[in-house]
């Protein structure tokens, strides 16, 4: 599989199609605020008809999963979902099917001035390139 990532203020998805707002960047803050991550995903031609499991985890510039205080008290900053591709009729054998997905966050409480990482994990498998690195800005001084 082959997945492109983008970090932006907002995504969707209509009719199979990205739809971003405010992409491509790489610092935010110092305050929190919603951020999203649009996903495309290239599903090889023998991997079609087959159900697929992601996982997009946050994790600290040492690695550490960020947290975050959920419902159920302290919770790791992560989500997971499930894909399953058909066979499109009009696409030639032999070629990707693509996947749109659009993750949308709300305000996350993450420290000023520390690097952060998105880390994508799909059937048990990563990759170097499936990750999105960040910054956030410094606190601002009053």
């Amino acid at each position: 599989m082959r997945v492109t990532m983008l970090l932006c203020d907002a995504a969707q998805v209509a009719d199979g199609k990205l739809y971003v707002l405010g992409g491509g960047w790489s610092l935010i803050g110092p305050d929190p605020m919603p951020s999203a991550i649009a996903l495309k995903i290239d599903v090889d031609w023998n991997e079609i008809d087959q159900p697929h499991h992601w996982e997009l985890f946050l994790v600290d510039e040492d690695g550490n999963p960020v947290i975050a205080e959920g419902l159920e008290g302290p919770q790791a900053i992560e989500v997971r979902g499930d894909f399953e591709v058909g066979r499109p009729v009009a696409v030639p054998e032999g070629s990707p099917v693509d996947v749109a997905l659009a993750l949308n966050f709300g305000p996350l409480p993450l420290a000023s001035g520390a690097r952060y990482r998105w880390n994508l994990v799909i059937d048990g498998t990563a990759s170097d390139e499936w990750s999105l690195s960040f910054s956030t800005r410094p606190a601002r001084e009053d």
